[in-house]
């Protein structure tokens, strides 16, 4: 056949799962259908395309074949697309939303939080704003979770299956420390001296950070999953760590915290990325969220010598 009909989502639904299922009758149970509706089904599939999809012969389950390996990135995409489609249609059928649950990296620089939610309620008097302010990957957590609509999360978001991200700037990261620590002493700290002193680490309880540090440089360290606990230790000259630089200017410029001289442990620069559960694409207020974290965060400037965390 030169011209291969076009299949229908039906079709394809039934196609995917008997892939996922990996059986017949595991689709029949998927798709709540009796097994001779879903042999029916790929039957005409493949008599529509002129290809077989499934090796039936010599095995218990079903195998793709060649063409069928070919064919099911395809597949796949289409019925995203039309979930997609699907959950936008949903979206503006709605219309604006009662309330958001907006989930934050406690990294994001609060005077911008403050000028996006300032401008938010002005625009949406009607919309109640639920804020959750979380590190690491306990923001990712909650939109995957469906406790948060939308979240402007760190690097950790990258790469979640379900989740749509969208760059949203970023944060320059700097080691600090009291001017009385030993480290904030030094002019210049040589190489491997910061792991002989205590490290005040950010950390949380969510799936994603298990097992993962991030600019941990020396063994021994202290675990906090609050900031501003964190940002207090440092100034009372407890241990050493890395903070926003936005968070600490004025502690730099009054000196009761000092920026490290580390040659081989200069800080970092934390990446923020808008996130959404892709079955549950934002509405008019939050895409509106969206949209204002984006543009804030275009207009943050690179800093010089810092490679992301």
């Amino acid at each position: 056949m030169s011209n291969p009909g076009a299949p229908s989502l039906d079709q394809l639904t039934i196609f995917l799962a008997i892939v996922d299922a990996g059986s017949f009758a595991g689709a029949a149970r998927r798709l709540n259908r009796a097994v001779s509706v879903i042999s029916y089904g790929i039957a005409n599939l493949e008599a529509q395309l002129g290809i077989e999809l499934f090796e039936r012969e010599g095995t218990r389950k079903p195998r793709l074949t060649v063409a069928g390996r070919a064919l099911l990135a395809e597949a796949r995409a289409i019925s995203r697309g039309v979930e997609d489609l699907r959950a936008k249609v949903k979206g503006l059928l709605e219309g604006l939303e009662a309330e958001v649950d907006l989930a934050v990296d406690v990294m994001l620089p609060t005077e911008r939080l403050g000028a996006v939610l300032r401008e938010f309620a002005g625009r949406f008097p009607t919309v109640q704003l639920r804020l959750h302010v979380e590190a690491l990957g306990a923001v990712t957590a909650m939109v995957q979770g469906g406790e948060a609509m939308i979240g402007v999360s760190g690097p950790l978001a990258l790469g979640v299956e379900g989740i749509e991200s969208i760059a949203a700037g970023s944060v320059a990261l700097i080691p600090v420390a009291a001017p009385d620590h030993p480290l904030g002493r030094m002019a210049r700290i040589p190489p491997g001296a910061a792991r002989e002193h205590t490290q005040l680490v950010l950390t949380d309880r969510s799936r994603f950070t298990e097992g993962r540090d991030f600019s941990v440089v020396s063994p021994r360290s202290w675990r906090l999953a609050d900031l501003g606990a964190k940002h207090a230790l440092l100034r009372e000259g407890v241990g050493w760590g890395n903070m926003p630089l936005q968070m600490v200017a004025d502690d730099l410029a009054s000196g009761a915290l000092v920026r490290l001289a580390m040659s081989d442990h200069r800080g970092g620069i934390y990446r923020f990325s808008c996130i959404w559960r892709r079955e549950a694409p934002p509405g008019p207020a939050a895409s509106w969220l969206v949209d204002r974290f984006v543009a804030l965060g275009a207009e943050d400037l690179p800093v010089e010598g810092l490679s992301d965390v």
